[in-house]
């Protein structure tokens, strides 16, 4: 198989730079402006996690990203090929590339990086710069549920994002997806199901 995978930190096919070889090493300080989710959560409602972080450095940071665990959970059973399985499913848009329409996930820049497993990037951030990172998720797993975050100046370790205090900026969002069955109602096409929101009648 041809270069299809590559480990970080190196190039394929035959050597060359390291991909973290134009990443600048050091600290850039960082202040999480916004981390929201709701903590109490119904099976088969949308929601959204937001993270705003803003550039709190006078130098520009390569590449902010955001690291998001929990968003699936390990199913104990050695009959399955693959042990994950979701607690919230990212939702889905379409969107055109083209003359082709093609579903894009609704999270940060679209897609995730794929070298790096749970983590969205956004590019550069220049200092007083804030950027927002945002999922729309379904709950689809009834139960208590732990999301942890982190923010990283760059993908490959040589730019670290730190607070004011030098740690690096961390989180978790707590909390529980009830069981109790959605509210649905039929839309103005009179044939389309589709959940009532709070507060609405």
């Amino acid at each position: 198989m041809a270069c299809a995978a590559v480990l970080v930190g190196m190039t394929g096919c035959g050597g060359g730079e390291r991909q973290d070889e134009n990443e600048p090493e050091g600290d850039f300080e960082v202040e999480v402006v916004e981390a929201s989710f709701p903590s109490e959560q119904k099976l088969a409602k949308r929601s959204e996690l937001v993270i705003v972080v803003r550039n709190t450095d006078t130098k520009a940071i390569p590449n902010i990203a955001v690291t998001l665990k929990g968003l699936d959970y390990r199913k104990e059973d050695p009959g399955l090929a693959d042990q994950r399985r979701p607690q919230f499913v990212v939702n889905g848009k379409f969107k055109n590339f083209g003359n082709i329409e093609d579903a894009q996930a609704q999270t940060p820049n679209g897609i995730e990086n794929p070298t790096y497993v749970d983590t969205w990037s956004l590019g550069p951030l220049e200092p007083n710069e804030s950027k927002r990172f945002r999922w729309d998720v379904t709950a689809v797993r009834a139960g208590p549920y732990e999301l942890n975050w982190a923010v990283a100046a760059g993908l490959d370790g040589n730019a670290r994002a730190v607070n004011v205090n030098g740690e690096a900026p961390t989180g978790s969002f707590v909390g529980r997806v009830s069981d109790e069955a959605p509210q649905t109602r039929i839309a103005a096409d009179g044939k389309t199901i589709v959940p009532v929101e709070d507060g609405e009648r």
